[in-house]
C-alpha cells in the first residue's frame, strides 16, 4: 500500500454538510474515511449513501457495538446493508458476542450478495492509561498484557482484526502472529501536535514501523487550515 492509503480519516464532525465537504478535499489523499458516533447520530446512517455520492469509497464505520450477542447480530445485520468495508465490536463484549458479530456478518452477506465487513475488535480506548485500567476499572492486568489477551480473544472468535493503540503494537503482534490479523491504530498524532484527550499515542511513522495496518487520524486532518495538505505531510 501506498502511505496514504495507510489513513483512515476521522470524519468526526456533526454536520453533515462538512462531512461532505471534507470527502471531496480529501477522497484522493487518504484511503478510508471513518464515520462514528458523532456523525451518525447527528445524520443517521443514510449518511453513508451521501459520503459515497460525494467520492467516498471505502468506510471504517466505528460503531463500537457492545452489547448481548442477539441484539449485536441484529445490528449487524443491519451493518452489512451499508456496504462498509469494516465495522467495530468492543472486545469486552465477550466470545459470544463476538462470535455472533463474525457470523451473522457472513450469513448476511452470503445471503444478500454483499461483501463481508471485516469486524475488527476494539480493545482498551486509547484515551485510558494503566492508572485508569488498574484504578477506575479495576483491571488489575498489564495494560499491554490485557490488550494482547483481548487481541487474542478476538482472534479465536474469527475477528479479522483489532484496535489498538499505537503503544501495543508488539504486544498485539506477539499474542497473534497470524498473517493477515490487521491492526488499526488510533491515537496518532504528527510530532508536535497537541494529543488531546488521547493518553497513548505515536507518530505516524512510528506506528508503521512497529507494525499497524491502518492509522485512524481525524483532528490532526480535519482541523487542520488546509486538511488537504496535512493529510499528504502526515509521513514526513
Amino acid at each position: 500500500m501506498q502511505p496514504k492509503d495507510r489513513i483512515i480519516c476521522a470524519l468526526d464532525v456533526d454536520d453533515v454538510c462538512r462531512a461532505i465537504q471534507l470527502v471531496e478535499q480529501l477522497k484522493g489523499h487518504v484511503g478510508v474515511f471513518k464515520v462514528g458516533l458523532e456523525l451518525a447520530t447527528a445524520a443517521g446512517v443514510q449518511v453513508f449513501a451521501r459520503l459515497r455520492e460525494a467520492g467516498a469509497e471505502r468506510f471504517f464505520y466505528d460503531a463500537k457495538l457492545h452489547d448481548i450477542p442477539n441484539t449485536v447480530a441484529g445490528a449487524m445485520r443491519g451493518v452489512v446493508r451499508l456496504g462498509v468495508w469494516c465495522v467495530t465490536v468492543h472486545a469486552t463484549g465477550g466470545s459470544a458476542m463476538l462470535r455472533a458479530a463474525v457470523e451473522t456478518a457472513r450469513q448476511t452477506a452470503e445471503v444478500e450478495g454483499l461483501p463481508r465487513p471485516r469486524v475488527l475488535a476494539v480493545t482498551v480506548l486509547t484515551s485510558i492509561g494503566p492508572e485508569t485500567l488498574r484504578g477506575e476499572l479495576r483491571v488489575e492486568t498489564p495494560l499491554a498484557d490485557y490488550v494482547g489477551h483481548l487481541a487474542r480473544l478476538a482472534y479465536e472468535t474469527g475477528c479479522d482484526g483489532v484496535i489498538a493503540s499505537p503503544q501495543e503494537i508488539e504486544a498485539v503482534r506477539a499474542a497473534v502472529p497470524a498473517p493477515g490479523f490487521l491492526i488499526v491504530t488510533p491515537g496518532v498524532r504528527p510530532a508536535g501536535s497537541q494529543a488531546g484527550d488521547q493518553a497513548r499515542v505515536m507518530t505516524p511513522a512510528e506506528a508503521i514501523q512497529r507494525g499497524a495496518d491502518y492509522l485512524v487520524i481525524g483532528r490532526p486532518i480535519i482541523a487542520a487550515p488546509d486538511p488537504v495538505a496535512a493529510a499528504q505531510q502526515m509521513f514526513a
